[in-house]
């Protein structure tokens, strides 16, 4: 099958090297020239601009976005419909907001234009283990693109899983888990880390991947980073976001649904970014105020 793909990188570049592997014909398009050649030592073919990227696809085209959320997906999008007639197809592979999908789908079906969300899960290990999709969209152009989705996937990766936007709320819910789990494994080698036993972690990973209940992908990578690092002392603490779990937040909170273990997770990350955090000077002035209790200047 034939695939426009813009955005080559951590993601993006060994989904398009899965895809051409398959026997797929795949033009690609990044910013960085550099990542072009590198796609096209692998047999794709490469584009110089968007506009050249859709010459070389044949009707009904296809287009899959792998680019940042936010303005750099919203911006890709509406160039790439701009060049695109009615028939051909819009994927957005990366993390959207599942109410912009709706807003898309709406503006682009008005120009006969199909537009299909795609969440994906599987990181920098997709390429040799595939990509878990979760698709939203209307049936016909989702099953049109479906041998794409088989090569991304490993069997049983992907599905249909509703209308616009279902694919990434779906995501996003996922990413939300994914913090909950991630916050979990964290805190419990946390309090290993400073037992009495001089606990091999890595070894306690490795070890609960065999038969426990917590047993996980997860963990595996637990386990493999502590073998490199027991201590994590090459690591800074700081943990970033990328967007799904406020979003999860926020749909929890309009539904009135409880999710109070990625509200934590979430929070603990914000914690992660401060040098210092003015509400614990806080607490520590009125524990001071109140009771007299010493203080560290």
């Amino acid at each position: 099958m034939e695939l426009g793909f813009i955005g080559l990188g951590k993601m993006g570049m060994n989904m398009v090297v899965r895809l051409q592997r398959d026997g797929h014909r795949v033009v690609v398009y990044d910013r960085t020239p550099d990542l072009i050649k590198q796609a096209e030592s692998q047999g794709c073919v490469g584009a110089s601009s968007i506009a050249d990227l859709v010459a070389k696809l044949s009707p009904p085209r296809a287009v899959w976005i792998m680019v940042p959320s936010g303005a750099p997906t919203e911006e890709t999008v509406r160039a790439v419909a701009a060049l695109l007639q009615a028939g051909d197809i819009i994927v957005d592979g990366g993390n959207t907001n599942f109410h912009d999908d709706v807003r898309r789908a709406a503006e682009l079906k008005s120009r006969g234009i199909h537009y299909i969300d795609a969440g994906t899960s599987g990181g920098v290990w997709g390429l040799k283990f595939g990509y878990c999709l979760m698709i939203g969209g209307e049936e016909a152009p989702v099953n049109h693109l479906a041998p794409v989705f088989q090569t991304l996937a490993p069997e049983h990766g992907w599905a249909r899983v509703g209308g616009h936007g279902a694919g990434h709320y779906v995501k996003m819910v996922h990413n939300g888990i994914e913090y909950s789990m991630m916050q979990g494994y964290a805190e419990g080698f946390e309090l290993m880390s400073k037992s009495d036993y001089s606990l091999d972690l890595a070894q306690v990973a490795e070890l609960w991947m065999h038969g426990s209940v917590v047993r996980s992908w997860l963990l595996e990578l637990a386990a493999g980073a502590l073998k490199e690092d027991p201590r994590l002392e090459k690591l800074k603490g700081y943990v970033q976001d990328s967007g799904e779990g406020r979003w999860m937040v926020e749909d929890a909170l309009e539904k009135a649904v409880p999710v109070p273990t990625l509200t934590a997770a979430l929070f603990t990350r914000f914690r992660s970014r401060q040098e210092e955090s003015f509400a614990e000077k806080m607490l520590a002035a009125l524990r001071n105020a109140f009771g007299g209790h010493a203080v560290r200047r």
